[in-house]
């Protein structure tokens, strides 16, 4: 798969583990783990990488004697996921077209 739209498809992921309420990086990967695997190293560039697009902010907050960072989607991450879902349906009408000759040959 081409980097960049890996990196597009992981950004939403991202979004979307967080969508319905503020969490934190272990949380977020033990979420995402049924659908897609993901390492500490690449979630936390993918989450730096939002924070900057103003997608999500992070507030620090104790738990357990240790501080922990949460995560919270912005307005901005939420029409990321309602633009990708837009794209969705592009995206499958190419894959559509692109397969339509193997459906053809079966």
């Amino acid at each position: 798969m081409d980097n960049q739209m890996k990196k597009g498809l992981l950004d939403v992921c991202v979004l979307a583990a967080i969508k319905s309420e503020d969490s934190y990086g272990y949380k977020i990967i033990k979420d995402m783990k049924p659908y897609i695997e993901l390492s500490e190293s690449t979630l936390y560039t993918i989450l730096k990488r939002l924070e900057n697009a103003d997608m999500l902010t992070v507030r620090t907050a104790e738990h357990g004697g240790r501080l922990r960072k949460y995560y919270r989607i912005t307005d901005a991450g939420r029409k990321r996921i309602e633009d990708f879902k837009m794209e969705w349906n592009e995206i499958m009408a190419i894959y559509r077209f692109v397969t339509r000759e193997d459906e053809e040959d079966e």
